[in-house]
């Protein structure tokens, strides 16, 4: 029995729907502020003349915490209990948005993110492994594909919230957006959240988590710092080498603890390990790619930062389309086809792009983002299930941490790795004499055409190796020998 709950069984089954809708509502905020305060940093550089890499860092705190603290936080929240996790996370991240209305230093707003990074290092893992503790097995795929959809919906609405606040009210408004959704996503947590935690966690492995945190947050700020610096910047190096240090140290601790944070004999099951991967490069296709479409639409097509976000909206239309879509797909042809479609449709409509010129008109443009986003649908809500179902319940919290890793690193690296190229691209286009705009958008081809290349690559992978099917039963993990 992996549940520690107050209600019964049978209440906790009646109320999962409910359960996924508040779990979904937390969600969204993070997605939001993935994107959202990009279209206010015009305005955060006038409140508070900051320099461009002060701005730099208003977005980046955030990510840096929340992908460096995502293992530690699922681990804890499996030991301490997940619906505690979830709702320490929904305060600070709720707090912190808050927080904004005595922020009067760009440090102290740098300090504000990183806090709401924490946050969301709570609130995701914990999430996912609620669901895998509430739905029965054979609606998780459907709750894993809402799941998906909505990690992602806040993303596609992030750059439309931000023009449209921005309209009418000054950047603040921004954070405050999430307060009252932290707040309801908190008053009905207590209600129809229900504890679960693992049984017998076992010792806390401190070291693990110390050098887990250690590694990810030394990659993670080498990927955000190398586009500005140089990929082969004396410092950029110094944080790649000291991550591969550091996560070749917790490997070796994690085969040799009696203990581990993370087993790794999840890694040879290839329902968790290919599933994984092909999230890790749906998102680094995916990040690299949308990552630089508010500038395409803004410096080339003319729009302004509302009609930008705006124009993105079918992103939020196609994540619908895709999680409901996955599921039955999925029951007929099984994961494996579904996710490795996914992966082709998205590497194809990324190379399309060398087709795009400046000034085309925006229906395509609209169209494209709608099936870029049912692509991610059909990869995200299968590959998760896959991750998920291929683990213990007890330990469907670190599980779920693991996934989120693969989706932050791999949306790091893509915006880092695909920005850097079209940048190079770009410049070396106008300096042979292109206008700004074909120069642009040539770069832009180019880079989008990689980035697909990286996803058919990906979809190889996934056909030749990825199960279609689960496991009748979850085998109780072991450890690893060294």
């Amino acid at each position: 029995m992996t549940r520690t709950v107050d209600a019964s069984d049978a209440q906790i089954h009646a109320r999962r729907w409910k359960t996924l809708a508040v779990l979904s509502l937390s969600l969204l905020i993070i997605g939001l502020d993935n994107t959202i305060l990009n279209v206010a940093l015009p305005s955060l550089q006038k409140e508070f003349d900051a320099s461009t890499s002060t701005l730099q860092w208003m977005v980046d705190s955030y990510l840096l915490v929340f992908a460096g603290l995502l293992l530690t936080a699922g681990t804890l929240g499996d030991r301490f209990g997940r619906k505690l996790a979830l709702q320490t996370g929904l305060v600070l991240f709720g707090g912190g948005s808050l927080a904004v209305l005595a922020v009067d230093s760009a440090d102290q707003l740098i300090a504000v993110r990183a806090v709401m990074g924490l946050g969301a290092a709570l609130i995701m893992p914990a999430t996912l492994s609620i669901i895998s503790n509430v739905f029965p097995r054979r609606e998780r795929a459907k709750a894993f594909g809402i799941w998906a959809a909505m990690a992602s919906l806040g993303v596609g609405l992030g750059p439309f919230a931000g023009g449209l606040l921005l309209e009418y009210f000054d950047w603040s408004a921004v954070f405050l957006l999430n307060v009252p959704v932290a707040l309801a996503a908190l008053a009905f947590g207590f209600t129809y959240v229900p504890e679960s935690r693992d049984p017998r966690p076992g010792a806390f492995d401190l070291p693990g988590a110390a050098l887990s945190v250690a590694a990810l947050t030394a990659l993670v700020y080498g990927v955000i710092e190398a586009p500005e610096r140089g990929w082969s910047d004396p410092r950029i190096l110094a944080c790649f080498a000291a991550a591969v240090a550091l996560g070749a140290a917790f490997v070796r601790w994690e085969l040799r603890t009696a203990e581990p944070m993370l087993n790794l004999e999840l890694f040879r099951r290839p329902r968790f390990s290919v599933a994984s991967g092909a999230m890790s490069v749906a998102f680094f296709s995916l990040f690299g790619a949308t990552f630089a479409m508010t500038q395409f639409l803004q410096d080339v097509q003319g729009y302004s930062a509302l009609e930008a976000g705006a124009g993105q909206i079918p992103l939020a239309f196609g994540l619908l389309a895709g999680a409901g879509s996955s599921v039955k797909l999925t029951e007929r042809f099984g994961t494996t086809r579904v996710v490795t479609a996914g992966m082709v449709m998205l590497g194809v409509l990324l190379g399309s792009a060398l087709l795009w010129h400046a000034g085309m008109p925006y229906l395509p443009i609209g169209a494209w983002f709608f099936a870029l986003a049912l692509s991610l649908g059909w990869i995200a809500g299968p590959a998760t299930d896959s991750v998920m179902g291929a683990v213990p319940e007890e330990k469907s919290g670190v599980a779920s941490a693991m996934n989120d890793v693969t989706r932050q690193v791999g949306g790091a690296l893509g915006t880092a790795v695909i920005g850097s190229l079209i940048t190079s691209l770009y410049t070396s286009n106008v300096q042979a004499g292109a206008t700004a705009s074909d120069a642009f958008t040539d770069a832009l081809g180019i880079g989008f055409a990689i980035a697909g290349a990286v996803a058919v690559l990906g979809a190889v992978a996934v056909k030749r190796r990825l199960p279609a099917r689960h496991a009748e039963t979850v085998p109780t993990l072991v450890a690893v020998p060294a």
